[in-house]
């Protein structure tokens, strides 16, 4: 809950709910990261649920839209409307669907502005009358004088509105918002009255993912007494035959490109109108099934559901320390438990990457892969703290996606079962190797493999044709080849690792080979990865510093880009000659004084510390880079410098977007004092903690407890560790130690322990030899 809420405002809003004692939940502040560019959300959604309810205070133009990407900003003063679809922290943005909101007395049918109060439905509201907790929202919406109270089921959003005393009650659906608008997004949609107390439709858009279907199904509390449903398109050709004597008032189905429908309710003798609302991907049919979900109109009941389902959640990990820290751990933990989402019916019909409704047997569909982001760190952070089933669930979607993909791919960013085509690699791949190299059961290996090698065989993708051919992607046929090349080979390292887990001596032969095509761009005498062009020479002029989308590298430069061989770092340390090298280099990445325009024209390089970029990806891993040249004490004075600039407790406290949850997932590790830098491997880093103690509650039902002695600002220095009483030697932590339960013991001080870690033998797993 963010501080800046006044309890006696809210009271009104709060009469009758569930009152809790201290738990995890508490610890939640949703409004991290809805200011500043974190794009989160603060609305209400179960986790990884289907419906995400959330108010809108702004939807714009897509070439504008950039701050509002998921649809809600901390700085506005005002709120469009509620919406059930939404990402958590996307770079780029799509949803914003089903966009309801109450209104008293007259109705008006535009959103109007929010610098010019009452020129439309849309109201100001204060952050003061604002309240979010995890499957909570409630605001007072102020022009409109309605108190609004959001919680949700999976697949199903609740409303309650309450009115003030004599109020004439209306709810407005309009069809017509969607998050990154332009003029022609809307393909088509429907709007029909079932009786007087449902109504269903759809939404077919062109937007992030192409021709995306979003059903739903809205069922009020109390009888609609009067309605109107309306197509305010202009500029029609073509209208066909228009239904003789027919109004807004008798139309109960409509149909067309910028649907709206109002619904009223009279004046309520208590004054309050609740509204559920269903989402699927497959059907109306299917949304009013998904209807079933939520049977009764007790919303506070529904709060506490959703709490509780949060509260079972986020009892995978006990954390204790200072509240700040406390608040940033468990919300970070709270924003890597939101997607993937599921996408699929009660009935297990879901929309594929095809975009024909296909059938989930034995397993739930889950869409919503930010995978160029999520491989990273949130996805080995879910095999910790997430039932197996679950994470089977994600790796079977994943396979599903492939067999139905017209391409015989994998996903590379899906979402509503889509594919977008966004960010480069085919990172599905290290997401379904970590998982099989860690024991997960629940789905076939044969299978899994061979959608892996379809994907890394797929000559059309990315230059692949290319990179199978010449050991490269080279950057004369194929724009940002040098960042191609370098992720292409750690997912081949990937595929290689479970290929040989399983037996498959051929295949895994294969992409270990693969897996060193790091070094065909790789330029020892700069010390830089560098793209080539398709005769074998560097691309000139070559400047380290010069990012563009559609350069030689993706959302980076070759400051950011050069350390990305996570699977070979002994390779990088001889690349740059000897551990000094290494050191020396990482250090300049971090203590370089850069102009901060040098990067502004790239809105997804944030959170900079020299050309460290903790807002995006590429650097994620970069501070643990240490620890292969045998400096952990040097990572852990960097990991300090990153928490303390990148991170608050405040509703900007996010460096850049959340990306779907893996910026958060990355503090989780770093708090617990370890990070997965190649997943895959079946090791964790060791950097050092900022929680005195934390307990991972893990799926087999062990616990393994991390436990830090001495721990300060005074004291940012790992002196020794020790597990399960015995001293550890190594700077890593393999997941075997973790899954046996135990526990994990730091003691800090002052200065650093230069020796701990220093010896070849006590770091990090690579795949060719220190």
């Amino acid at each position: 809950m963010h501080n800046s809420i006044l309890p006696l405002a809210i009271a009104a809003l709060c009469a009758g709910s569930p009152a809790h004692a201290a738990n995890r939940t508490d610890n939640v502040d949703v409004f991290i990261g809805t200011g500043g560019d974190g794009h989160t959300f603060p609305g209400a959604t179960r986790p990884f649920g289907m419906v995400q309810l959330s108010p809108d205070t702004q939807v714009r133009h897509f070439r504008q839209g950039y701050p509002w990407a998921a649809g809600y900003r901390y700085e506005d003063d005002s709120i469009l409307g509620f919406s059930h679809t939404h990402f958590s922290g996307a770079g780029h943005s799509d949803l914003g669907d089903v966009l309801l909101m109450p209104t008293a007395g007259q109705v008006k049918l535009e959103p109007g502005y929010p610098e010019r109060p009452f020129s439309g439905y849309r109201s100001r509201f204060s952050h003061k009358d604002e309240r979010a907790e995890p499957g909570y929202y409630a605001v007072k919406l102020l022009d409109n004088d309605v108190d609004v109270e959001l919680t949700a089921s999976e697949r199903v959003g609740l409303h309650r509105y309450r009115f003030r005393p004599g109020a004439v009650a209306n709810v407005i659906l309009d069809l017509r918002s969607s998050i990154y608008d332009w003029s022609g997004k809307n393909l088509w949609s429907r709007v029909r009255l079932r009786g007087n107390d449902t109504v269903t439709g759809m939404r077919a858009t062109r937007g992030w993912a192409p021709g995306r279907q979003l059903y739903f199904a809205i069922r009020f509390s109390r009888p609609i007494v009067a309605h109107q449903l309306m197509n305010r398109e202009e500029g029609v050709e073509y209208r066909g035959f228009a239904a003789p004597g027919k109004t807004p008032a008798d139309k109960v189905l409509v149909e067309g490109k910028a649907l709206e429908g109002t619904f009223g309710f009279g004046t309520p003798a208590d004054g309050t109108v609740l509204v559920k609302v269903a989402v699927s991907g497959a059907s109306e049919d299917g949304a009013l099934a998904n209807l079933a979900e939520m049977p009764g109109w007790d919303f506070d009941a529904e709060r506490r559901r959703a709490h509780d389902a949060w509260e079972d959640a986020l009892g995978a990990v006990d954390i204790d320390a200072p509240q700040p820290m406390k608040r940033m751990a468990y919300t970070s933990l709270y924003h890597a438990l939101l997607a993937p989402s599921l996408f699929m019916d009660a009935d297990g019909k879901f929309r594929g990457p095809d975009n024909q409704v296909h059938q989930a047997q034995g397993f739930r569909f889950h869409s919503t892969f930010s995978l160029w982001d999520t491989y990273r760190a949130l996805h080995p952070l879910l095999t910790l703290i997430q039932p197996e089933r679950r994470n089977a669930d994600f790796v079977r979607s994943l396979v599903e996606s492939q067999k139905a993909s017209p391409y015989g791919i994998l996903p590379v960013w899906q979402f509503a079962g889509l594919e977008t085509w966004c960010m480069i690699g085919y990172h599905a791949v290290p997401v379904i190797a970590d998982a099989y190299m860690k024991g997960l059961k629940g789905f076939d290996a044969d299978e899994a493999l061979r959608a892996m090698t379809a994907s890394a065989e797929y000559s059309p993708y990315g230059g692949l044709q290319h990179y199978m051919k010449l050991g490269y992607v080279p950057i004369d046929l194929e724009p940002e080849a040098a960042s191609k090349t370098v992720e292409y080979a750690f997912d081949d390292w990937t595929i290689a690792r479970m290929a040989d887990r399983m037996g498959r001596r051929d295949v895994a032969d294969r992409y270990y080979q693969r897996a060193q095509n790091w070094r065909n761009v790789f330029d020892p005498g700069t010390g830089f990865v560098r793209a080539k062009k398709s005769d074998g020479t560097f691309r000139e002029p070559f400047d380290p510093v010069r990012s563009n989308f559609g350069s030689d590298y993706t959302e980076g430069s070759a400051w950011q880009y050069s350390w990305y061989m996570p699977h070979d770092n002994a390779g990088l340390v001889k690349m740059l000659g000897g551990d000094a090298g290494l050191i020396d280099k990482i250090d300049q990445v971090f203590d370089a004084t850069i102009d901060p325009t040098v990067y502004a024209h790239m809105e997804d390089i944030s959170g900079l510390i020299g050309h460290y970029a903790h807002g995006n990806e590429p650097s994620h891993h970069v501070a643990y880079l240490y620890n292969y040249a045998g400096a952990p004490w040097k990572t852990q004075a960097r990991l300090a410098q990153i928490v303390k600039s990148q991170y608050k407790d405040t509703p900007d406290g996010l460096a850049g977007n959340d990306d779907l949850g893996q910026i958060s997932a990355w503090f989780a590790f770093t708090a617990l004092g370890f990070y997965p830098v190649a997943p895959g491997s079946n090791e964790y880093v060791i950097g050092r903690p900022f929680v005195e103690r934390a307990a991972l509650n893990l799926p087999n039902g062990k616990r393994f407890t991390i436990r830090t002695e001495g721990l300060s600002d005074a004291n940012p220095y790992v002196g020794s560790v020790t597990l399960n009483g015995k001293p550890l030697a190594r700077s890593v932590l393999r997941h075997e130690d973790i899954v046996a339960g135990g526990e994990l013991v730091f003691r800090m001080q002052p200065t650093p322990n230069r020796d701990w870690g220093k010896a070849p033998a006590a770091r990090p797993y690579t795949q060719t030899a220190y």
